[in-house]
């Protein structure tokens, strides 16, 4: 059994992870486990999302949408890499998950069936916890570096607690029986990585790598280009001072 973690335990995991963390006002107590009569827990799984807008973090935290009332998540991920504890009971979230799909996640298992509604549906907003990651979600708006780290790092962060695997960790799209697309998009990069598309399967492997590591450990950077030497900044000067005399011709 996995319950929920307590405000105070959720905020130094993630300090622990070296989260940079914000709390929204009245986080603590803010939840949907009043109003809907639905306790939050026992726990199994963590589920990602992006937002599909902007500036979200009070609609994430505060505010909500048109018939589905905040808080939307347990944590907001800013673009800075700043993650925003919005709540530590029921959120609204998740939404029914294939009940194929959720039993994978719940035994760890190596691969994730394409979610089937026909295999009977399971409330996600009771059994996991939230992440939502800011970004359009229309496969251009990029994931910044510290945004992507800090995501991997709150990942880890919860299956480390939970002495969970890496298999704990699903996406929205893994789930969902409406069909959603989240997340995805390009990310700039992740330690020595350049610029790549978003997967599940990679996210769960660098989380996986995390894992292997103490809370503290953070992946190697990309090396910087070397310097050019005095030769070939010259050389490149002379480049340029024979482009500009071609167009001035």
């Amino acid at each position: 059994m996995s319950a929920p973690f307590t405000p105070d335990k959720l905020l130094a995991i993630l300090k622990a992870e070296g989260v940079a963390v914000s709390e929204y006002p009245g986080w603590r107590t803010r939840e949907r486990d009043d109003e809907t009569g639905k306790p939050f827990g026992p726990v199994h799984m963590i589920l990602n999302h992006h937002t599909a807008g902007r500036s979200s973090r009070d609609v994430v935290a505060r505010d909500g949408t048109a018939g589905l009332p905040a808080p939307l998540a347990h944590v907001y991920l800013a673009k800075s890499g700043v993650a925003t504890l919005c709540s530590a009971g029921r959120a609204n979230h998740a939404g029914l998950m294939a009940k194929n799909a959720y039993d994978s996640f719940l035994r760890e298992a190596s691969t994730h069936p394409a979610p089937s509604k026909a295999s009977g549906t399971v409330d996600g907003n009771d059994v996991a916890y939230g992440v939502e990651t800011e970004n359009l979600g229309d496969g251009k708006d990029v994931y910044p570096r510290a945004q992507y780290d800090a995501w991997v790092r709150i990942n880890a962060a919860v299956c480390r607690a939970y002495g969970w695997s890496a298999e704990s960790v699903g996406c929205h799209k893994e789930t969902s029986v409406e069909g959603k697309p989240d997340p995805r998009g390009p990310v700039e990069g992740y330690g020595t990585r350049s610029r790549f598309d978003f997967t599940p399967g990679q996210f769960r492997a660098d989380v996986a790598e995390r894992l292997r590591h103490a809370a503290s450990w953070s992946p190697p950077a990309a090396a910087p280009p070397p310097a050019r030497t005095v030769e070939q900044r010259l050389a490149d000067l002379e480049k340029r001072v024979t482009q500009l005399e071609k167009k001035g011709a």
